[in-house]
């Protein structure tokens, strides 16, 4: 028997089935032959019995209904989407649906019948005969699927990595199962490692049951030549908490998987998910910083967007591209993208016709430097919601650009601000930075003008009757925008190394780029005017740690595989950032208890006016020395640090010594 299935294997389209399963419709005419066989093996006995016969019409009109009914049923459950070899539980649910419903429906439309003194279907009995013997030989068909593959995966001559998987329970078994029956497969599980905690059996479901304890574990990976531990994506949480840092340190690998039930293939045949392997991947940082996620309030979003134009400057940068993927799920009536980086807003005009082709998408070319340009498109399509994303935002490149950085985040700020509240914007919502919180370089110092400004003008704004809301968002570094510092490292990486990091003890808040704009969103729909929002970042994270574990995470050692190279702290960065700064150490709550409203004291918006339109002046004119001064002046908390301006910090020192410039900014008596 062996030898001729190996002689079988050999002939190439069987030899194929090894790699790929049935496709979709072939399952579904398999289905519906098994049904209709079993109508035929019921109907040709009935006609045997005496006294009982029907016209051959009448015969076809039954069998159609019957397919029919079962046909409707099978596309209800999409009992034929499933890849059988991986499914077991699922599977007889959805076939037992199919055979339930139908059998249900059949009955309605005999009694139907019956009642118009039409000729019945069938007996009553015989119709939950046709669903019995139907489900016994639908089940039949599959498990003798399962055995076939189970068959010639004894063939498959490909080398595995031997595997644990994660967990006891359903799920984890029902991916152990699928890994080892996959043909060519490029796992084999050995065995499932319990939870913390847990005091399994010694054996589950035919797999060895290893027990979690990290005095023997390493020792348990070596000892069975354990390539890897895999586990539900669903997991990914629990293994951020309970067993990253364990793995990790111990170089053992670990590695994720989508939801079994995933691997379905789709409606057109196509079976993605055949090959169970292909979406085993190597588990992300971005999975593992251990922070619950943002929830934002659909229904607050959605009641305010839907039916809204929505303009978002910056709008193909990281955040801002995000915030019209998400503004466009709510049904905006229109959304205006601003920008002035051509290749990116063509890019991003692709991406919307494809995903969002019902969106309406106004692509308006413009920097906000231009309010000229700016007021066109206030003008044209009278924004009710601005989101103000626009903004430069790398440290050392500002540093090195300072007139340029005054430029676009204050005075295109303003421009936007003030083109707001001449327009009636219904609420207007600035991106801001935790960098804007005791800056030390020209990019965080900027923002907290652009920050002071919109606020100011608020409450000066509502002191006149105008009813513009202002509102700033003030978050962290986001994970995967462009330069950021996961995706260098990940390059990095790929090439081999050195990872760079600039100080072994820099720390960095990071959230997710959804995240983010989930809360950009929703501060825009609750605020009511005045309030700097700060988002519950969670713990931060030291980057030397980041590196060494996405190192350990790609399957390498650090500093034997990959070198981790310090390189000192680059202008105006420093080691750690806040989100409040000593006067904003109050925090009100609000209806997610992810987001909080900062306390802060405002200045008057004169005074604000009068300093920023001289900063701009000196930006404008490329005095770059007297703007930087300036900017200290009017934010005192402003200290330069690892950069040239910070003689113009001992300028002010020097002149203060002297009771020159002591005179500190005015401040309102306003507390928000």
């Amino acid at each position: 028997m062996d030898k001729i299935i190996s002689k079988l294997l050999e002939i190439k389209w069987l030899a194929s089935i090894k790699a790929n399963t049935a496709p979709r419709w072939m399952v579904l005419i398999v289905d519906l032959i098994i049904i209709s066989c079993s109508y035929l093996l019921l109907a040709t006995s009935e006609a045997f019995i005496p006294g009982h016969s029907v016209s051959s019409l009448v015969f076809l009109r039954n069998w159609g209904i019957v397919l029919a009914v079962y046909l409707l049923m099978i596309f209800i459950t999409k009992s034929y989407t499933s890849v059988i070899r991986l499914s077991v539980i699922e599977d007889l649910y959805r076939e037992f649906l199919v055979v339930a419903g139908s059998t249900i429906l059949l009955l309605i439309i005999n009694a139907v019948l019956s009642a118009c003194s039409y000729e019945d279907l069938a007996r009553s009995w015989n119709i939950v005969i046709i669903g019995a013997i139907s489900f016994s030989f639908l089940v039949m068909e599959r498990l003798l699927i399962k055995h076939a593959y189970s068959v010639l995966r004894q063939y498959d001559s490909s080398e595995r990595k031997r595997v644990l998987v994660l967990g006891t329970s359903i799920e984890s078994i029902i991916l152990a199962n699928a890994l080892k029956t996959e043909i060519g497969g490029k796992y084999l599980p050995i065995g499932l490692l319990a939870e913390k905690g847990a005091n399994p059996p010694a054996q589950i479901s035919g797999f060895k049951v290893f027990p979690y304890d990290e005095n023997t574990l390493v020792n348990t990976f070596v000892e069975n030549s354990i390539h890897a531990l895999i586990f539900n994506h669903d997991k990914v949480k629990l293994v951020g908490r309970e067993y990253a840092d364990f793995f990790i340190n111990n170089n053992l690998r670990i590695l994720s998987l989508n939801h079994v039930e995933e691997f379905s293939g789709d409606e057109n045949g196509d079976d993605k998910g055949a090959n169970i392997s292909t979406h085993v991947k190597n588990v992300q940082i971005e999975d593992l910083l251990g922070r619950d996620p943002i929830v934002l309030d659909n229904s607050l979003v959605r009641s305010n967007i839907r039916g809204s134009v929505v303009m978002i400057t910056g709008a193909c940068g990281s955040i801002g591209s995000e915030i019209v993927r998400q503004v466009a799920t709510y049904k905006a009536k229109k959304i205006i993208l601003v920008d002035q980086a051509e290749t990116p807003m063509h890019d991003m005009a692709l991406e919307m016709k494809e995903k969002f082709p019902e969106a309406d998408i106004v692509l308006f070319m413009g920097d906000v430097q231009n309010r000229d340009r700016m007021e066109r498109a206030f003008a044209e399509y009278r924004p009710r919601f601005v989101f103000h994303a626009a903004a430069y935002k790398h440290v050392p490149m500002m540093e090195i650009n300072p007139s340029e950085a005054v430029l676009t985040n204050v005075m295109g700020t303003k421009n936007i601000a003030d083109l707001a509240l001449k327009y009636d914007v219904y609420k207007f919502v600035m991106i801001s930075t935790d960098k804007a919180v005791n800056p030390t370089n020209v990019m965080g110092c900027t923002k907290r003008l652009a920050e002071a400004y919109t606020q100011s003008l608020f409450f000066d704004a509502k002191r006149k009757g105008k009813k513009t809301q202002f509102i700033t968002t003030r978050f962290g570094n986001v994970l995967g925008s462009n330069g950021s510092v996961i995706p260098i490292f990940r390059r990095q990486i790929a090439e081999g190394g050195p990872v760079t990091i600039t100080h072994r003890d820099i720390i960095r808040y990071f959230m997710t780029i959804p995240e983010a704009c989930s809360l950009v969103l929703e501060a825009g729909c609750m605020g009511n005017g005045g309030e700097i929002y700060v988002f519950d970042m969670g713990k931060p994270v030291k980057i030397y740690d980041l590196a060494t574990r996405m190192i350990s995470l790609a399957g390498l050692r650090p500093g034997v595989d990959i070198e981790i190279k310090e390189i000192g702290l680059r202008p105006g960065e420093k080691l750690y950032e806040e989100l409040l700064n000593d006067k904003e150490k109050t925090l009100d709550t609000t209806e997610n208890d992810k987001i909080m409203v900062a306390k802060v004291r405002t200045y008057d918006f004169n005074t604000v006016y009068d300093n920023i339109s001289n900063i701009i002046s000196f930006a404008e004119h490329g005095n770059v020395h007297d703007m930087i001064k300036c900017m200290k002046m009017f934010i005192p908390e402003y200290h330069s640090n690892h950069s040239e301006f910070e003689q113009i910090d001992k300028e002010i020192e020097a002149e203060h010594s002297k009771g020159v410039n002591d005179k500190p900014a005015q401040e309102s008596e306003i507390f928000y």
